[in-house]
C-alpha cells in the first residue's frame, strides 16, 4: 500500500501556482526525493503533506486516510527543518523529548525512545549541552533525535544539509539513508542538490514551475531524462544540448561544416549529449578548447563546434591546451533528441 498519495493536488495564491496539479504516489519504506532549482514547487509541495499550507484543491492521503483537511497534529508525521528550529535555552535531552511531553507521553516511554535515538545517532555524551554548544552536525542529529522518537511513520526533510559544509554534508547524507532504511521510514526528502536525490533516492520527483517534470529512479533519471531540462538539471558537469541546423548535405551541429549528425534528428531536434560519453577522436567534430578545467580525477574541456558549446570530461590530466584544435566523437547509443520547442524527449530514443 502506498504510504502517501496525492491526487490532483494544487497551491495557488491568485494568479501564482506555486504548485500546479501534481499526482505522485510514495510507497511504504521508500524514500523519495522532491528535486528541483528554487521556486520550483518542492518545498510547498512537503508543507502541503505536512499540512502547514492548505490545498487549494486535490487530496492527500497518508496511510489510506484522507488528511486534506486535517491540521499537522493529526497526520501522524515527524518533520526535520532547514534551520534545525532547536530551542537554544532547552538541553539536547530536552529539545529531543519536547514534542512527547507536549503531548504527554509517560516518562516511562519517553525513556525508552530517547535511549534508542541516543544510541542510533550517537547523542550520549551530548544529552546535557545546549544547541549553542554543538557543531552543526550535531546539531542535525539532534533534529533527526526529536524525529526518531516521534516514532512516526512518515518523514519530511525539508533541505536538512543546506547549513553543513560539503564533507559534512557526504557524512550526513550517509547518516540518514542509512538511518531511513534500518528503520523502514518512509520519508519525503526536499533538495535543490542533485547530489543528494542521486545518492540517497529511491525515486527522485524534478519539479520546474509548480509541476512534475519527471517521477523516476536516479538510474533512469540520468540515463533517460524526459526533457532537455530533466536531461540538463541531472549531472555534472551538465548534459550539453546542442542546436542542429539542415542543409542539402544532411543535419549538422548548428554553425558547423564537420558536426554531422547521423542519428535519427531533424533541424526540429536538439541533441543531449553528456560531457563524459565524448570522446576525442583522429576524425569526427571539428572543435576548438576554450577552457581546462582541472578537477583531480578529471579534467573538463570546454569546447566550441561550430556555435555551439560543448563540455568534454577527460580522464586525469589532459596535456591538451586553450586553443587547440581537437575532434570528438560521441557514440550514437548516448545521444539523447528533445524536441528544440517545447524540450521533450523525442519518440525515437
Amino acid at each position: 500500500m502506498s504510504t502517501i498519495v496525492l491526487d490532483k493536488v494544487s497551491r495557488h495564491w491568485g494568479d501564482v501556482r506555486a504548485v500546479d496539479d501534481v499526482s505522485f504516489e510514495v510507497e511504504q519504506g521508500d524514500m523519495l526525493v522532491l528535486l528541483g532549482p528554487s521556486g520550483c514547487g518542492k518545498s510547498t509541495t512537503l508543507r502541503l503533506i505536512a499540512g502547514l499550507e492548505s490545498v487549494t484543491s486535490g487530496r492527500i492521503l497518508i496511510g489510506g486516510r484522507d488528511v486534506t483537511n486535517l491540521p499537522p497534529a493529526q497526520r501522524q508525521l515527524a518533520m526535520v527543518f532547514q534551520s534545525y528550529a532547536l530551542f537554544p535555552h532547552l538541553t539536547v535531552r530536552d529539545n529531543i523529548l519536547f514534542g512527547l511531553v507536549v503531548r504527554k507521553v509517560p516518562a516511562a516511554e519517553r525513556q525508552k525512545r530517547l535511549d534508542r535515538a541516543v544510541e542510533i545517532l550517537g547523542l550520549g555524551k551530548l544529552l546535557e549541552r545546549k544547541p549553542g554548544e554543538l557543531s552543526g552536525g550535531q546539531q542535525q542529529r539532534v533534529a533527526l533525535g526529536r524525529a526518531l522518537v516521534a516514532e512516526a511513520a512518515v518523514c519530511l526533510m525539508d533541505e536538512p544539509l543546506s547549513n553543513l559544509d560539503a564533507k559534512l554534508r557526504q557524512e550526513m547524507r550517509r547518516e540518514i539513508r542509512a538511518l531511513q532504511q534500518t528503520l523502514g521510514m518512509t520519508m519525503v526528502y526536499v533538495t535543490h542538490d542533485q547530489t543528494e536525490a542521486m545518492s540517497m533516492a529511491d525515486r527522485i520527483i524534478l519539479m520546474q514551475g509548480g509541476r512534475i517534470v519527471q517521477n523516476a529512479t536516479p538510474t533512469e533519471m540520468y540515463s533517460r531524462p524526459a526533457t532537455a531540462f530533466a536531461g540538463s538539471f541531472i549531472g555534472t558537469p551538465p548534459m550539453n544540448l546542442v542546436r542542429l541546423q539542415g542543409n542539402d548535405d544532411g543535419i549538422r551541429v548548428a554553425g558547423s561544416r564537420s558536426g554531422r549528425v547521423t542519428c535519427h534528428a531533424g533541424a526540429d531536434c536538439m541533441l543531449g549529449i553528456r560531457p563524459e560519453h565524448i570522446r576525442i577522436v583522429d576524425d569526427g567534430w571539428r572543435a576548438v578548447v576554450e577552457s581546462v578545467e582541472y578537477l583531480g580525477s578529471n579534467s573538463v574541456l570546454s569546447c566550441r563546434v561550430g556555435s555551439e558549446e560543448l563540455s568534454v570530461v577527460v580522464h586525469g590530466v589532459t596535456d591538451t591546451v586553450v586553443g587547440a584544435e581537437i575532434y570528438l566523437h560521441c557514440p550514437e547509443e548516448h545521444v539523447h533528441i528533445f524536441d528544440a520547442a517545447t524540450g521533450a524527449r523525442h519518440a525515437t530514443t
